[in-house]
């Protein structure tokens, strides 16, 4: 029985694996500790989940300036870029964020910000990745 369960694990992995891209975001030298991945999914109905995982990202309030939250945004192909939400903290090692969008989209990056509603990135980015 635990073999059959360690099966359809790696069976369940693989099936996801095989329908994701996975990228890994560039070294920030604001957080340079900071590993940072996303998962792009791309459905049949044309929307687009998006999955943002971190580790080790430091602590907003250690940034300088100290700010609140982390933003992630995602640029549009008209080059206008779009708050998809806050990636939260789940502990001192994990952040995440997972989302649904229809738009399509050319670069997805990270912000510090004093609150999560913004429209528009400030200017504390924290990495960036283009596709």
């Amino acid at each position: 029985m635990k073999n059959l369960n360690v099966v359809a694990f790696f069976t369940l992995i693989f099936l996801f694996a095989s329908c994701s891209t996975v990228s890994k975001f560039p070294v920030s030298s604001m957080t340079p500790a900071a590993n940072i991945v996303v998962y792009r999914h791309h459905d049949s109905n044309g929307n687009n989940t998006i999955t943002v995982k971190a580790r080790n990202m430091a602590s907003t309030e250690r940034l300088s300036p100290p700010k609140q939250v982390y933003v992630v945004w995602i640029v549009l192909e008209n080059n206008m870029a779009k708050n998809i939400g806050q990636l939260k903290i789940k502990n001192a090692k994990e952040a995440e964020i997972k989302t649904l969008t229809a738009f399509k989209y050319t670069e997805i990056f990270i912000t510090a910000e004093d609150q999560a509603d913004v429209l528009y990135p400030g200017s504390l980015e924290i990495s960036r990745i283009k596709f």
